[in-house]
């Protein structure tokens, strides 16, 4: 399971997605279905279903104080170093309610036994998981001529909780309950 928010690609940021695609086809990169990508607040995991009352319960004080706020989708890069890099990714400009809502949400679900991450949360869309660069020379060339793009805005009223489900053309995302602000 997951807390995320959920994302409405425009024109601009599904051409963007594709011609980044298109530009690393000789690569093995797994591309998430565009249709998939979202900008997760806190990573769950496996959860009994006795556990959700309590999850969804922690969820909806998370948005005790949070009001509707917009987000620039903007910049292109990658987590790893640039000579190994993992993922590649659309960054969100700096923004204070976005941020007051993933310090609710990761009290929240740490007062019903769900521990914090270790790393500083670093607001993304993942939109391809790297597995091997041909050349990497190209592909930071290629990052570097991506990096600055301002990509889209996005109005955001709430967030969801999602359960995955692994299959073998790629992950099935199902709403469990939706929050609103």
């Amino acid at each position: 399971m997951f807390a995320a928010i959920r994302f409405y690609p425009d024109e601009q940021f599904t051409d963007t997605y594709t011609h980044l695609k298109q530009a690393l086809d000789h690569n093995i990169i797994k591309w998430v279905d565009i249709q998939n990508v979202h900008i997760t607040l806190k990573f769950i995991g496996e959860t009994i279903p006795d556990e959700i009352p309590a999850l969804q319960e922690a969820l909806s004080k998370a948005c005790e104080g949070i009001s509707p706020f917009e987000l620039q989708i903007a910049k292109t890069g990658i987590f790893g170093s640039r000579y190994n890099p993992k993922v590649i990714w659309f960054g969100i400009d700096e923004n204070p309610m976005l941020m007051k809502l993933v310090k609710q949400v990761s009290f929240q679900l740490e007062e019903v036994g769900i521990l914090g991450d270790r790393q500083n949360f670093v607001p993304h869309l993942t939109v391809g998981r790297i597995r091997e660069i041909r050349d990497k020379n190209h592909f930071q060339q290629l990052m570097d001529c991506f990096r600055d793009l301002n990509l889209q805005k996005q109005a955001i009223e709430g967030f969801d909780l999602y359960e995955s489900i692994l299959q073998r053309e790629g992950p099935q995302y199902n709403v469990i309950e939706s929050y609103r602000f």
